[in-house]
């Protein structure tokens, strides 16, 4: 025991920064051991999965570019990749306007406001399975709710999720049941903007809507700008819906991205295959997000960068 306490004094360091410099590393330890085995490890091994044949059963198979020549002439791959795009090409603008517009209305200083903020932001932090529960009941084509209001106003019931036409905007329409998470990340934003500009505003002669697109929209640029990235990121990772009501369907419309990867490292076994998906999602997302960072980041206002 005293000799293991003896070779322990040795390697403490004896000056004080190189103490320092141990107890740092001791405290990002655990972010370093995360990144380490949840996400380079994993990620290694994707790359290397990418070149398998791999049921999870028997030993991987080198096949080289078997899977990227696959992705070619693979029609549900194409098929997946078109549901997700227009998803998010739907789905995230409509969540950033109305987001906006509810958080423009939850600003304003009347009395039982934080009630109505509450009301707002809840679904946002219902659970997704529970969500999926609830909106297969809402969108039921005979005793869902949607129908029932529909019918109620004299039109005929809609079969939202058994037409293809009709599933994949059934479900844009239940994203924005979530709203209430950029609508908060809105409204902390709007009450950070002084006072003083509106003040200003008003001195100049300028009206609500003259004050709205003049000086709240462009104090609130950051804020819009992340919520759009963070949509575009999100949307392109839609699995639950699509899994949990839907199932894909009908004749593959709501095919989403990540349900076709689960598919077929899941239910296929061809985890190769799935690995090759994996990182084919990751570039679409970092090139979008570069995109994105270039072309619109720059029209973003910075009231530091004056």
């Amino acid at each position: 025991m005293s000799m293991a306490v003896r070779q322990l004094e040795r390697l403490w360091p004896r000056t004080r920064a190189s103490r320092r410099t141990l107890l740092g590393y001791i405290f990002i330890s655990p972010f370093i051991l995360g990144f380490l085995l949840w996400f380079l490890l994993p990620a290694l091994t994707a790359v290397w999965l990418t070149f398998t044949d791999w049921n999870m059963i028997s030993a991987p198979r080198f096949i080289g570019l078997g899977n990227i020549q696959h992705l070619f002439r693979d029609r549900l791959f194409v098929q997946a990749l078109k549901v997700t795009s227009t998803y998010t090409i739907v789905s995230v603008p409509l969540g950033l306007v109305l987001g906006f517009v509810v958080a423009l209305l939850m600003n304003t200083k009347v009395r039982g406001i934080t009630i109505f903020r509450t009301i707002y932001y809840m679904p946002s932090i219902v659970p997704a399975v529970a969500n999926a529960v609830l909106w297969a009941w809402i969108l039921n084509s005979e005793f869902g709710l949607l129908n029932a209001l529909i019918r109620s106003i004299g039109l005929p019931k809609v079969r939202w999720l058994q037409q293809p036409e009709w599933a994949l905007p059934a479900l844009i329409l239940m994203s924005l049941w979530g709203l209430g998470g950029g609508m908060v990340i809105y409204l902390a934003g709007l009450q950070g903007i002084p006072e003083v500009f509106y003040e200003a505003a008003e001195i100049d002669g300028a009206g609500g809507w003259s004050k709205l697109r003049h000086v709240t929209i462009p104090l609130m640029g950051p804020v819009i700008f992340f919520n759009l990235v963070m949509g575009i990121i999100g949307s392109f990772q839609v699995f639950t819906a699509g899994f949990l009501i839907t199932d894909g369907g009908p004749q593959n419309a709501t095919l989403f991205y990540v349900l076709y990867l689960y598919r077929n490292g899941f239910l296929y076994l061809d985890m190769g295959y799935a690995a090759t998906l994996a990182w084919v999602l990751f570039f679409i997302v970092m090139g979008l997000t570069l995109f994105i960072f270039k072309y619109v980041g720059g029209m973003v206002y910075y009231e530091e960068a004056r």
